[in-house]
């Protein structure tokens, strides 16, 4: 068993774990984006666009992930869009993570108090500036905990990219368990405390944020 634990096995699953991180940083960057929008659209209540939003958003919310993994490794190719394993992985978490993070956001927003945008514009503001240099930024501080949790299940979730061959954490664990039977319970405690290491970081510095956010 101690040859489960061998330095090449370590490695190579670090490279996984490398992989884990770098899909999971990717998407969380564009689901910030997109999400931004989609929540502040929603937020924003612009006409027939808000309920058009809130209608994709909802209906990717109640899809499986590993739906979409499917739908952009498999079906995108089939009408002219090829995306090899990283980017059809990272396209289908920027999807779900969206619709998750557009939630977050239009939730942060919403409990800002509305006078805080009637003061924004009575000051000469735009509806547009008040929202970018007043809303925005007392809404982001509350909403970064809940967008580390939602980081925290994004990483998790890159898992099931499995299905499609990424070279992850848990691919790369199949591999050396596939060799050798007898290092199945050795790669499932090594996956483990990677997994642990990583979200274990990240919920503390989560828990943070979140203590930090009464403290003004």
């Amino acid at each position: 068993m101690s040859g489960a634990f061998s330095w090449i096995n370590m490695r190579f699953l670090l490279d996984g774990l490398w992989v884990t991180i770098q899909v999971s940083v990717v998407s969380i960057i564009f689901s910030m984006i997109l999400g931004g929008i989609a929540g502040t659209v929603r937020y924003s209540g612009i006409p027939v666009l808000s309920k058009v939003v809130g209608l994709i958003v909802d209906i990717i919310r109640n899809l499986p992930l590993l739906l979409i993994i499917f739908f952009t490794y498999f079906a995108l190719p089939q009408i002219g869009i090829k995306l090899n394993i990283f980017w059809a992985a990272v396209a289908a978490l920027t999807i779900f993570e969206s619709a998750m993070l557009s939630e977050i956001f239009r939730a942060g927003l919403n409990a800002v108090p509305s006078g805080q945008t009637e003061a924004g514009m009575s000051s000469g503001l735009t509806y547009v500036q008040t929202l970018t240099l007043i809303i925005m930024p007392q809404a982001f501080k509350s909403m970064l905990p809940a967008i580390l949790s939602q980081l925290i299940s994004l990483i998790k979730d890159t898992s099931l990219a499995v299905i499609i061959s990424l070279p992850e954490l848990m691919h790369n664990a199949k591999i050396i368990y596939g060799q050798n039977t007898n290092y199945v319970i050795p790669m499932f405690i090594a996956m483990t405390a990677m997994y642990f290491v990583v979200c274990y970081v990240l919920s503390l510095l989560s828990n943070v944020l979140e203590s930090s956010k009464y403290n003004y």
